[in-house]
C-alpha cells in the first residue's frame, strides 16, 4: 500500500491536485496529464477537501478550480487506477468524497476556470461553482448513461441549469457542446481566449469575495433551492449493485460498445 499521506493544510492528499495561494485566493489545479486529468476517488476527495480547507482558513477568501493543458476535468477515471491511496484512508470513508454538494453550499466563493474538456463530474463542478469562466476551446458533455450510470446528480442539476428539454438532449444523446453552445445554454456564464481563464477566474473570485458574506449566503441558498434534491439512493444503487455499470465500465476500458447496444446500432470503439 502507498505511503501517500492524507490531506493536511495545503497538501490535498494527492500529487495530482495542487493547492497554491495567490494572496487570499486558493487555487486547486488538477494536474494528471498522463490520464487526461481523469479523477481518482482520492482526487475527488482532494477537491472536496480544498473547498473545506478554504472555508476553514480565515486568511483565504475564495477557491478557484482549474486543470492543466487542454483538459479541465473529464470526470472519473474508469480505469480504476487510484495512484494515490492513504495508509489510513479508512478514517476518511465516512466523508462523502465528491466535492459537488460542498461546492454548491460553500460559504466562500468557488469559481471554475474551465481550460478545456469539461465532461462528467467536471461539468457538475463547473455548473455548481458560483461562476465559471471557460476558454473558447472548452467542450462539454454528460456521457453517464453511455457508461451504465444512472447519474441522478445530472438529472437534478441539469434541468435547473439549462431547462428540461436541453437536459434531455444532453443526457440521452451524449451530445458534445462547444464553448459557445455551453455559454448560450447556461452551463458557464463567461468565455475568454485560451490561456486567460485562470486570471479571469481569479479576478471573479476576488470580486465575489468583496460581497457581504451573510448576504451572499442568503442569495446562494435561494438560488440553490432551484436545483431540487438529488435521489442519492438510486444513484448509489446503480454504481454498487447494477450490472449495467459493470458492463459500461468494462466496455469503456476495452474501447468497445456495451452489450446493451443492439447489433445493428453498434459502432467501432466506444459509444
Amino acid at each position: 500500500m502507498s505511503a501517500t499521506p492524507p490531506p493536511d493544510g495545503d497538501w490535498l492528499g494527492t500529487r495530482f491536485v495542487r493547492f497554491e495561494r495567490r494572496g487570499s485566493i486558493g487555487i486547486a489545479t488538477v494536474d494528471r496529464p498522463h490520464k487526461r486529468n481523469a479523477l481518482t476517488a482520492t482526487m475527488y476527495y482532494a477537491l472536496r477537501y480544498a473547498v473545506d480547507h478554504v472555508n476553514r482558513s480565515p486568511e483565504l477568501a475564495a477557491l478557484v478550480i482549474t486543470g492543466v493543458g487542454d483538459v479541465f476535468i473529464p470526470g472519473g477515471d474508469l480505469s480504476a487506477e487510484d495512484e494515490d491511496e492513504w495508509l489510513d484512508i479508512g478514517k476518511y470513508l465516512h466523508n462523502e468524497a465528491p466535492p459537488f454538494e460542498a461546492i454548491r453550499h460553500s460559504p466562500k466563493p468557488v469559481v471554475s476556470a474551465v481550460n478545456g474538456i469539461c465532461f462528467g463530474g467536471g461539468l457538475i463542478i463547473a455548473m455548481l461553482s458560483d461562476v465559471s469562466v471557460a476558454s473558447t476551446n472548452a467542450t462539454f458533455q454528460a456521457p453517464e448513461v453511455f457508461r451504465g450510470i444512472a447519474d441522478t446528480g445530472y438529472s437534478t442539476y441539469l434541468p435547473g441549469q439549462v431547462g428540461v428539454g436541453r437536459a434531455r438532449d444532453m443526457m440521452l444523446t451524449g451530445r458534445v457542446l462547444s464553448a459557445q453552445e455551453g455559454l448560450e445554454w447556461g452551463l458557464v456564464t463567461r468565455l475568454c481566449p485560451p490561456g486567460e481563464e485562470l486570471d479571469q477566474a481569479i479576478a471573479l473570485a476576488k470580486r465575489i469575495a468583496q460581497g457581504a458574506p451573510r448576504a451572499r449566503m442568503a442569495v446562494k441558498r435561494e438560488i440553490n433551492e432551484k436545483y431540487g434534491l438529488q435521489d442519492r439512493m438510486t444513484m448509489n444503487a446503480s454504481l454498487l449493485m447494477e450490472d449495467e455499470f459493470t458492463e459500461g465500465f468494462l466496455a469503456f476500458k476495452e474501447r468497445r460498445n456495451p452489450s446493451w447496444v443492439p447489433e445493428d446500432l453498434r459502432t467501432e470503439g466506444r459509444v
